[in-house]
């Protein structure tokens, strides 16, 4: 290990829930490069569709409080969203206790408690809950790539649908940092990842017991993007960055042992604990 992941361990008391705020339905071409694609010899494949997770990690520290990584797709999101977003990105098996705020509750606190949200991009189905935070003077850590590139894409048009003027507001209390890497707090890491997005970062937290924690949000949208270093299909953004992101996740995850949490992979998901279970 390095001697930063060495000493840079979370303090005994810290608690990680995972958080379920919500499912999708999408074809899986959008997050597998080549899927569903025809050829000479199969020229009408057949178009696979997977069930995907909204996932949302929560911390509490001892000594900075309640730490949210992203926010899930916000309420109502389907209709936030408007067509076509919502039916290729289609929301299933919706149930009330998914929304933000009620997972949050399970865990025993209140969303008003939260004392700062890491955001590991500012795609809607990641951002949308940032709704929550209108107003206050929570701190919303975010790469300064990221909020350039998702500000100039409303502004333009240019990536618009993915990104979306409900949630990138004026009245919300960005932070933004730039480099490779950030400590927010002892024991959680925010490391730039670019790809999937410009200013895309994972968070690497230490937890005291548990051991390492990667959660790589759309760096890896599934097992698969991460197993087989298969770059994403329809949502990837620059591909060179991506490869070498890979390397660097790959490398951290080795050299920490660490436990991967995929941005929407379900398999992943269902393999651990979530709230009101938490990991120290």
């Amino acid at each position: 290990m390095t001697s930063i992941d060495l000493i840079n361990k979370a303090p005994a008391g810290t608690k990680l829930w995972l958080l379920h705020c919500g499912d999708l339905e999408v074809d899986a071409a959008f997050f597998m490069r080549m899927g569903g694609v025809s050829t000479h010899s199969n020229p009408n494949p057949d178009h696979v569709r997977r069930k995907l997770v909204l996932i949302v990690a929560l911390i509490e520290h001892p000594t900075e409080g309640l730490i949210l990584f992203e926010t899930g797709a916000g309420k109502d999101y389907p209709e936030v969203w408007g067509a076509p977003m919502n039916d290729i990105f289609a929301r299933v098996d919706y149930s009330p206790d998914q929304e933000l705020d009620a997972q949050i509750a399970k865990t025993g606190h209140n969303i008003k408690d939260v004392k700062a949200v890491i955001m590991g991009h500012l795609h809607v189905d990641h951002a949308g809950g940032l709704e929550h935070f209108f107003g206050t003077d929570v701190p919303i850590y975010v790469h300064e790539d990221e909020l350039k590139h998702a500000f100039c894409s409303v502004a333009t048009g240019s990536d618009l649908g993915v990104y979306l003027p409900h949630y990138l507001k004026f009245n919300l209390n960005w932070q933004t940092f730039s480099g490779d890497f950030l400590e927010l707090a002892p024991g959680v890491n925010i490391r730039h990842a670019p790809g999937h997005t410009p200013g895309l970062c994972i968070m690497q937290v230490n937890m005291p017991e548990s051991g390492t924690w990667i959660f790589t949000t759309d760096q890896y949208h599934v097992h698969e993007n991460y197993e087989a270093s298969h770059p994403q299909g329809w949502l990837a953004r620059d591909h060179d960055d991506w490869v070498r992101s890979n390397q660097m996740i790959h490398m951290l995850a080795k050299r920490t042992n660490a436990k991967l949490v995929f941005g929407h992979d379900k398999e992943c998901f269902d393999s651990y604990k979530i709230a009101p279970y938490s990991y120290q």
